[in-house]
């Protein structure tokens, strides 16, 4: 049997409590990776925030990161249905429908924002999606995560070529995928435009298929209720026609800011312990740099953003 079935029989409550405790303990350990992580990720993107502020947030999105992780074992453990019962309200389900219906398929754009883990059970009522899966590390956990998405109505395909034109297919013939554009690609596979004020490598398959197919764009995310109590699904219709530019620059750009607009509202329940900025022009990688390599660069990129704003 495998070892995370345990999420199986603990309650939901009792692992959030868990995650909570984790939580407190991590934001004592300045050094360790994610929260180190989290802070470069914070001082690149807000610039202007004092450090008590981002002292606050940096503690939020650790409780957050925590507690999505514990409730992504759950939601795997568990089957669809039961993840589905942890959807108190839906916002906007009108648009999403509306997606569905296209005749030119359906993107769902799903940022690493909330418990999109919790959303993939629910948005499988809709249909058989056809979504990318990448193996992560470890057979264990990697066979944990394969058994519980198996339980959908998806058809998982890989990561590279072939797993674009299924893809591709899917939304030739109607259907829906659902797509986390914000991954940092191979930089075969992207361009450099803004995410948050830095300019840094970003994905392009998400704005190719919509160029291509002319399918509709939905952004879906997942929060927990502030009450505690289950989880929230909203939707948003992202119609800029710069969305299909056949230039690639102009609509992964445009797709950054869309998502950005997601992101705002709920900044703390972003996954900032991703190393969103690995590719920076002038810096490359930030979490490689020294303390005041990173400064230099957050003081220049903060000066050009207010000159073009001016």
């Amino acid at each position: 049997m495998n070892p995370f079935h345990i999420f199986k029989v603990v309650p939901l409550s009792v692992l959030q409590i868990l995650a909570r405790f984790v939580a407190w303990i991590m934001v004592l350990l300045p050094n360790l990776s994610i929260v180190r992580t989290i802070d470069i990720n914070l001082a690149l993107i807000t610039p202007a925030l004092s450090a008590a502020q981002k002292q606050t947030i940096m503690k939020d999105i650790v409780r957050h990161q925590c507690l999505s992780s514990v409730e992504s074992m759950k939601s795997w453990a568990m089957p669809p249905k039961w993840s589905i019962a942890q959807i108190r309200e839906v916002h906007n389900k009108d648009i999403l429908l509306e997606g569905l219906a296209n005749p030119n398929g359906m993107l769902a754009i799903v940022p690493h924002l909330g418990t999109w883990e919790m959303m993939n059970a629910w948005l499988n009522q809709f249909g058989s999606p056809t979504i990318m899966y990448k193996p992560v590390k470890g057979k264990v956990i990697n066979d944990f995560i394969l058994q519980g998405r198996a339980r959908l109505n998806a058809t998982l395909v890989p990561t590279d070529g072939s797993g674009v034109k299924a893809i591709f297919k899917t939304l030739k013939q109607g259907g829906f995928s659902i797509v986390l554009p914000d991954h940092v690609p191979d930089p075969s596979g992207g361009v450099i435009v803004p995410f948050f004020g830095v300019e840094t490598l970003t994905s392009t398959l998400a704005s190719k298929l919509a160029s291509k197919t002319k399918c509709a764009l939905v952004g879906v995310s997942c929060i927990r209720r502030n009450d505690g109590c289950g989880f929230d699904i909203f939707c948003y219709k992202l119609d800029n026609p710069a969305l299909y530019d056949r230039d690639a620059a102009t609509s992964t750009h445009a797709l950054n800011q869309a998502m950005e607009q997601m992101i705002e509202d709920r900044l703390s329940h972003y996954m900032w312990g991703y190393r969103r900025f690995k590719h920076i022009p002038g810096l490359n990688n930030p979490y490689n740099a020294t303390e005041g390599e990173l400064a230099d660069f957050i003081q220049v990129n903060n000066d050009t953003f207010n000159n073009k704003a001016n």
